[in-house]
């Protein structure tokens, strides 16, 4: 019997991404639905180069014959759906906040601890982090597996793709207003975008921390160690697609440079560029459409006894959420989780 496998979301940027993933890497499919809340039933989504699927609508939809659920319709839908779509009895791979905390929920970067996912059995839902912790989680892996972190700094510059198609268009239409002395107001963003750096990536709680900082700061403790602790300032950028961080890690012991490239280039996932030359690093615009975590600029942080500081980035899009939730799905078949 083969496997069907349901992208809730299909509709949106990161639901097509998810579809184009499937079909690059032949995940085993049998049948693929696309479906989408609210009105978009109906539609045409792109599966693969030469199939097209019709988008149904999510509501009422029945999963009992569906062995795997992407969920990519935001943290509304998948608080109210989730929950039904596991005790239809398919695996759900969710891709919004909504579960990532939760302790009884595994949050997963295949890379970087797919083991967890054996705790999914229970709840049959599996939680993704957030682009920006994944990133960092599979540069700070292969470190931590040295040192043990301690604390971790992050500077996270986050590109507008990651607050969806409507964020993307205002940059457009915001940059091009430049020009033509008609830029368009702030809608999507507190202020404009365009040509303009905004220190707010989330709404802002009573502490002062923003939803991403806290959210980054609890997602890379509980996928690198509980006893990890991190403070992150996160900064929106005028860049469509392509996430990047400067990252400041302490260690419990020492981690030579000469160890900790050689782990870098070894880990799985990763691009590595170590030339300590002018452009020996990757940016935002050149890892857009890539798969990897890129990473370079490593050096010792002179300011505690066992520090490094590195950069790192990769595509919004891709390994910041489709790919990472299709290389998921492909761990639970691995793993014989689906059965």
């Amino acid at each position: 019997m083969g496997i069907k496998v349901a992208v809730v979301g299909a509709t949106g940027q990161v639901g097509r991404e998810i579809l184009r993933t499937l079909a690059e890497r032949e995940f085993p499919a049998d049948e693929v639905v696309a479906l989408s809340p609210g009105r978009a039933g109906g539609q045409e989504v792109s599966y693969g180069e030469e199939r097209v699927l019709r988008v149904r609508g999510l509501d009422g939809f029945d999963f009992r014959d569906t062995d795997l659920a992407f969920l990519a319709a935001g943290e509304a839908a998948s608080a109210t759906e989730a929950s039904r779509i596991a005790d239809a009895g398919a695996m759900v791979i969710d891709l919004s906040a909504r579960f990532r905390l939760e302790p009884d929920v595994p949050l997963v970067v295949a890379e970087v601890n797919a083991a967890s996912l054996t705790r999914a059995r229970r709840r049959r839902i599996v939680a993704c982090p957030g682009g920006m912790a994944g990133m960092i989680a599979v540069a700070l892996k292969p470190l931590h597996a040295i040192g043990r972190a301690r604390r971790v700094v992050v500077t996270g510059l986050h590109a507008v793709a990651g607050a969806g198609k409507e964020a993307m268009d205002e940059l457009w239409a915001q940059t091009r207003g430049v020009y033509v002395n008609e830029a368009p107001p702030a809608e999507q963003f507190p202020k404009a975008i365009a040509f303009n750096l905004i220190p707010q990536v989330g709404e802002i709680r009573d502490d002062g921390l923003t939803s991403e900082e806290q959210g980054i700061a609890f997602e890379l403790r509980k996928l690198i160690d509980p006893d990890l602790t991190a403070v992150a300032s996160c900064v929106r950028v005028p860049v469509f697609i392509g996430d990047s961080a400067c990252v400041v890690a302490e260690f419990e012991r020492p981690v030579p440079e000469k160890e900790a490239w050689a782990a870098l280039r070894a880990a799985p996932g990763l691009i590595v560029l170590d030339r300590r030359e002018e452009a020996g690093y990757a940016t935002p615009a050149e890892v857009a459409g890539e798969d990897a975590v890129y990473v370079g600029r490593l050096r010792r942080d002179l300011t505690v006894p066992n520090g490094l500081a590195f950069w790192c980035a990769t595509d919004t899009l891709r390994k910041g959420a489709a790919l990472n939730a299709v290389q998921v799905a492909e761990e639970l078949l691995r793993q014989r989780l689906l059965e």
